[in-house]
Protein backbone atom coordinates (compact mmCIF):
# COMPACT_ATOMS: atom_id res chain seq x y z
CA UNK A 1 0.00 0.00 0.00
CA UNK A 2 1.48 3.61 -1.18
CA UNK A 3 2.01 6.38 1.50
CA UNK A 4 -0.38 8.08 0.17
CA UNK A 5 -3.48 7.46 0.12
CA UNK A 6 -5.25 8.02 -3.15
CA UNK A 7 -8.28 6.11 -3.62
CA UNK A 8 -10.95 8.70 -2.72
CA UNK A 9 -9.52 10.94 -5.29
CA UNK A 10 -6.70 12.86 -6.70
CA UNK A 11 -5.42 14.54 -3.84
CA UNK A 12 -2.17 13.52 -2.69
CA UNK A 13 -0.69 14.27 0.77
CA UNK A 14 2.73 14.50 2.54
CA UNK A 15 5.46 11.23 2.53
CA UNK A 16 6.62 10.24 5.56
CA UNK A 17 9.74 12.18 5.18
CA UNK A 18 7.55 15.42 4.95
CA UNK A 19 5.45 14.39 7.96
CA UNK A 20 8.09 14.09 9.76
CA UNK A 21 9.76 17.21 8.87
CA UNK A 22 6.56 18.83 9.54
CA UNK A 23 6.48 17.24 12.89
CA UNK A 24 10.03 18.55 13.69
CA UNK A 25 9.62 22.13 12.53
CA UNK A 26 6.41 22.52 14.56
CA UNK A 27 6.88 23.91 18.37
CA UNK A 28 2.88 24.35 18.87
CA UNK A 29 -0.23 22.33 18.32
CA UNK A 30 -3.59 23.51 18.63
CA UNK A 31 -6.24 20.28 18.98
CA UNK A 32 -9.59 21.96 17.97
CA UNK A 33 -12.38 19.89 18.79
CA UNK A 34 -10.33 18.74 21.97
CA UNK A 35 -12.63 16.90 24.39
CA UNK A 36 -12.23 16.80 28.48
CA UNK A 37 -14.05 13.27 28.35
CA UNK A 38 -11.23 10.53 28.69
CA UNK A 39 -12.81 7.89 25.87
CA UNK A 40 -12.47 10.38 22.85
CA UNK A 41 -9.24 10.18 20.94
CA UNK A 42 -8.55 14.11 21.50
CA UNK A 43 -8.45 12.90 24.91
CA UNK A 44 -5.89 10.71 24.16
CA UNK A 45 -3.81 12.41 21.89
CA UNK A 46 -3.75 15.32 23.91
CA UNK A 47 -2.12 13.14 26.62
CA UNK A 48 0.53 11.62 24.67
CA UNK A 49 1.43 15.59 23.49
CA UNK A 50 1.65 16.91 26.65
CA UNK A 51 3.71 13.76 28.76
CA UNK A 52 5.76 13.10 24.98
CA UNK A 53 6.39 15.43 22.81
CA UNK A 54 7.84 18.74 22.74
CA UNK A 55 5.56 21.11 21.49
CA UNK A 56 3.26 23.85 23.26
CA UNK A 57 0.01 22.19 23.31
CA UNK A 58 -3.07 24.03 23.19
CA UNK A 59 -7.17 22.89 22.99
CA UNK A 60 -9.69 24.36 21.16
CA UNK A 61 -13.38 23.85 22.29
CA UNK A 62 -15.82 26.84 22.65
CA UNK A 63 -17.67 24.41 25.73
CA UNK A 64 -14.85 23.38 27.89
CA UNK A 65 -13.42 25.26 30.38
CA UNK A 66 -10.12 23.14 31.04
CA UNK A 67 -8.61 20.01 29.92
CA UNK A 68 -5.84 17.99 31.71
CA UNK A 69 -4.90 20.69 33.84
CA UNK A 70 -4.41 23.32 30.92
CA UNK A 71 -6.85 26.31 29.70
CA UNK A 72 -9.21 25.24 27.29
CA UNK A 73 -9.84 28.40 24.19
CA UNK A 74 -13.27 29.00 22.41
CA UNK A 75 -11.43 29.78 18.86
CA UNK A 76 -7.98 29.97 17.00
CA UNK A 77 -8.33 33.11 17.27
CA UNK A 78 -8.31 33.26 21.17
CA UNK A 79 -5.18 31.65 21.60
CA UNK A 80 -1.89 33.55 22.71
CA UNK A 81 0.35 32.15 19.51
CA UNK A 82 -0.53 31.03 16.46
CA UNK A 83 -0.05 27.27 16.74
CA UNK A 84 2.18 25.80 13.73
CA UNK A 85 -0.40 22.90 13.64
CA UNK A 86 -4.20 22.72 13.80
CA UNK A 87 -5.06 19.04 14.83
CA UNK A 88 -8.60 18.73 14.04
CA UNK A 89 -11.43 16.41 15.77
CA UNK A 90 -13.89 17.51 14.37
CA UNK A 91 -17.05 16.18 12.01
CA UNK A 92 -16.53 16.59 8.08
CA UNK A 93 -19.45 19.39 7.55
CA UNK A 94 -17.35 21.14 10.22
CA UNK A 95 -13.74 21.39 8.19
CA UNK A 96 -14.21 24.23 6.01
CA UNK A 97 -14.87 26.46 8.83
CA UNK A 98 -12.03 24.89 10.83
CA UNK A 99 -9.85 26.06 7.57
CA UNK A 100 -10.87 29.54 7.54
CA UNK A 101 -9.95 29.75 10.91
CA UNK A 102 -6.66 28.32 10.62
CA UNK A 103 -6.34 30.57 7.77
CA UNK A 104 -7.30 33.49 9.36
CA UNK A 105 -4.61 33.08 11.98
CA UNK A 106 -1.46 31.97 9.89
CA UNK A 107 -1.76 28.09 11.15
CA UNK A 108 1.09 26.87 8.66
CA UNK A 109 -0.56 23.00 8.71
CA UNK A 110 -4.01 21.63 8.61
CA UNK A 111 -3.76 18.39 10.29
CA UNK A 112 -6.95 15.94 9.60
CA UNK A 113 -7.15 12.93 11.97
CA UNK A 114 -8.03 9.56 11.46
CA UNK A 115 -11.08 8.27 8.94
CA UNK A 116 -10.94 12.32 7.82
CA UNK A 117 -10.82 13.19 4.99
CA UNK A 118 -12.05 16.34 2.79
CA UNK A 119 -10.36 16.98 -0.64
CA UNK A 120 -12.16 20.32 -1.14
CA UNK A 121 -10.49 21.64 2.22
CA UNK A 122 -7.12 19.85 1.65
CA UNK A 123 -6.87 22.21 -2.02
CA UNK A 124 -8.11 25.42 0.04
CA UNK A 125 -5.54 24.99 2.65
CA UNK A 126 -2.58 24.38 -0.21
CA UNK A 127 -3.92 27.14 -2.22
CA UNK A 128 -3.31 29.22 0.50
CA UNK A 129 0.03 28.09 1.31
CA UNK A 130 -0.66 25.73 4.35
CA UNK A 131 0.70 21.96 4.70
CA UNK A 132 -1.88 19.34 4.82
CA UNK A 133 -2.06 16.27 6.41
CA UNK A 134 -5.33 14.12 6.43
CA UNK A 135 -6.27 10.51 7.64
CA UNK A 136 -3.77 10.52 9.94
CA UNK A 137 -3.09 10.57 13.58
CA UNK A 138 -0.32 13.61 15.06
CA UNK A 139 0.17 11.41 18.28
CA UNK A 140 0.75 7.80 16.17
CA UNK A 141 2.52 9.82 13.62
CA UNK A 142 5.39 11.49 16.19
CA UNK A 143 5.66 8.24 18.13
CA UNK A 144 6.30 6.28 15.16
CA UNK A 145 8.96 8.77 13.93
CA UNK A 146 10.62 9.15 17.36
CA UNK A 147 10.46 5.17 18.30
CA UNK A 148 7.80 5.60 20.69
CA UNK A 149 5.02 3.68 19.61
CA UNK A 150 5.79 0.75 22.35
CA UNK A 151 4.59 4.14 24.51
CA UNK A 152 1.50 4.96 22.26
CA UNK A 153 0.01 1.67 23.06
CA UNK A 154 1.15 -0.26 19.68
CA UNK A 155 3.26 -3.51 19.71
CA UNK A 156 6.16 -2.24 17.34
CA UNK A 157 7.18 -6.35 17.73
CA UNK A 158 11.10 -5.36 18.65
CA UNK A 159 11.54 -7.63 21.86
CA UNK A 160 14.35 -6.46 23.82
CA UNK A 161 14.89 -5.63 27.68
CA UNK A 162 16.18 -2.29 26.58
CA UNK A 163 14.71 1.22 25.51
CA UNK A 164 15.27 2.02 21.99
CA UNK A 165 17.32 4.83 21.23
CA UNK A 166 15.76 7.94 19.55
CA UNK A 167 17.17 10.65 17.11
Amino acid sequence: MSENRTDTGSWVGPSAPERLALLRSAKSIAIVGASDKPSRASYFVATYLLSSSPYKVYFVNPVAKEILGQPVYASLADLPETPDIVDVFRRHDDLPTVLEEAKAVGAKTLWLQLGSWHEEVARDAEAAGMNVVMDRCVKIEHARFHGGLNLAGFNTGVISSKRQLTA
